[in-house]
């Protein structure tokens, strides 16, 4: 068990800008208290958050990972890891990967390697189109039941309007957003 003590705790979902202690028993969050109110437990680790921000984990909605095939400039597991310093507990990772994260084969790489290595949550971000050429519609629907949870061509805006209008629709359909620059 962890006590962090009189940190300043920012929760927006519950409105809460207050100095509390929080007792975590492992990854659950057992007791919330005003500072200085929660005994520690018998064994328990004491962190002072005095001074500090005590807030759930954050969510990057645009990084790089490169995997598969540019792992010389990022890996799933060294990004995740300096997600997880920076305070990030998820990523979701844009498709400019080589090849492109326009199909379910390729989504599902990013699903099963992360569940190996990576140290925070990923959440594939597929292809909207082949390539991102930027001219056929990828495999939408496809990657999102492989695990893609947003579709985004990332730095090669869908130009062809006619494109981008298949696009919305598809995604409207599965319920996936679209990440367009």
């Amino acid at each position: 068990m962890l006590l962090i003590k009189s940190g300043r705790v920012i929760d927006p979902a519950s409105k809460t800008d207050a100095t509390l202690d929080v007792l975590l028993d492992g990854e659950k969050i057992k007791e919330v208290g005003p500072a200085g109110k929660i005994a520690a437990p018998q064994g328990t680790s004491v962190f002072d958050a005095s001074g500090l921000i005590v807030a759930p984990g954050f969510i990057d909605l645009h990084v790089h990972l490169r995997e598969p095939g540019q792992e010389s400039s990022e890996t799933i597991e060294t990004g995740t890891r300096a997600a997880a310093r920076g305070g990030f507990t998820a990523v979701c990772c844009m498709p400019n990967t080589k090849p492109v994260n326009d199909s379910a084969m390729v989504t599902s790489y990013i699903v099963e390697r992360a569940r190996s290595k990576a140290l925070v949550n990923v959440f594939p971000i597929g292809a909207i189109t082949k390539g991102s050429a930027g001219e056929e519609l990828s495999a939408i629907g496809a990657m999102k039941a492989a695990g893609a949870v947003a579709i985004s061509d990332d730095g090669l805006p869908v130009m062809n309007a006619r494109v981008m209008r298949r696009a919305m629709e598809f995604a409207r359909s599965y319920d996936l957003p679209i990440i367009q620059h």
